[in-house]
């Protein structure tokens, strides 16, 4: 570890203990520094069937795949979900955030889909997931503005597919036993409301449901940032890419040169930085999150 380094990881160990409040902005990065990689190990062992039958690389390519028929479709997605969302990460990231903020007024908003916060034991009031939950199907109905909860529909499609539970209950791949890549057309999802065609509650473009849970949500973060304004506050941000970074970045840069007591960091894997207006303010830290976390 070099003298930088350490010094990086002393500055924001103290701005965490110091500030007033925090706002941790979270992106794919902090997910993947928690063991949800979408290729590699984990796709082969759960998705090697799909691989060798479509070619399909990661699960990220893998939702996009124009696959035959609405059996096979909610085949991949049951897996998708499942592995992603109601499992918990391979490695104790998440927590480990959390026993670094847990007795700081904070506040989370992420791009992550994946539960993870909640899981982790995050309060839920100081959540606001924006682009959606891997745990909710919304109606391809565009007159229906709601979401509706798949866990029960999770499991049964796992169970369709030859999923097999372990001792604590978490699904396996068999070992003897090939896995089926469709579902019964019986189990395709239908919406409760007016049995019209179901799809992910993930924004992917205008007809993505904000329900009145998000709306709560995007309230509460909006009040959180409104009333510490003008307080040393320091805004984490974890793990954010390239792809969105109007929904936290950007912000995270602007309210940070609006508040001269506020301070920005930001660890990220090869993407750690921060503009010159506000570099006396900044702690960047290039690297594995989880193990920035156990720095600390």
């Amino acid at each position: 570890m070099n003298n930088s380094y350490e010094k990086q990881i002393a500055k924001l160990r103290d701005e965490i203990q110091n500030a007033e409040a925090i706002v941790i902005g979270a992106g794919a990065g902090l997910s993947t520094s928690a063991g949800f990689t979408y290729g590699g190990e984990r796709f082969n062992k759960y998705f090697n069937d799909f691989a060798k039958e479509y070619g399909i690389r990661d699960m990220y390519s893998g939702g996009f795949y124009p696959f035959p028929n609405g059996e096979t479709r909610w085949a991949w997605w049951a897996r998708h979900i499942y592995f992603n969302r109601y499992i918990d990460a391979p490695k104790p990231v998440y927590k480990e955030l959390l026993n670094l903020v847990r007795d700081k007024d904070y506040f989370v908003i992420t791009t992550n889909v994946d539960h993870q916060f909640q899981k982790a034991g995050f309060d839920k009031k100081r959540l606001f997931y924006t682009q959606g939950d891997y745990g909710l199907f919304q109606s391809v109905n565009p007159a229906l503005r709601k979401t509706y909860d798949n866990e029960e529909w999770v499991m049964k499609a796992m169970e369709a597919q030859g999923f097999v539970r372990d001792s604590e209950g978490v699904f396996q791949v068999p070992e003897s036993v090939e896995l089926k890549m469709c579902i019964p057309t019986e189990l395709i999802p239908k919406c409760p409301d007016d049995n019209s065609d179901m799809t992910m509650n993930l924004r992917a473009d205008d007809t993505f449901v904000e329900d009145d849970g998000w709306h709560r949500a995007a309230d509460a973060y909006t009040d959180f940032l409104r009333n510490h304004e003008d307080l040393p506050v320091l805004y984490l941000e974890l793990g954010v890419g390239a792809n969105t970074p109007m929904i936290i970045k950007y912000p995270f840069w602007r309210m940070t040169m609006a508040n001269a007591k506020a301070t920005y960091a930001c660890l990220n894997y090869g993407e750690a930085f921060a503009p010159g207006e506000i570099a006396d303010r900044s702690i960047c830290i290039d690297g594995d999150i989880g193990e920035i976390l156990q720095a600390i």
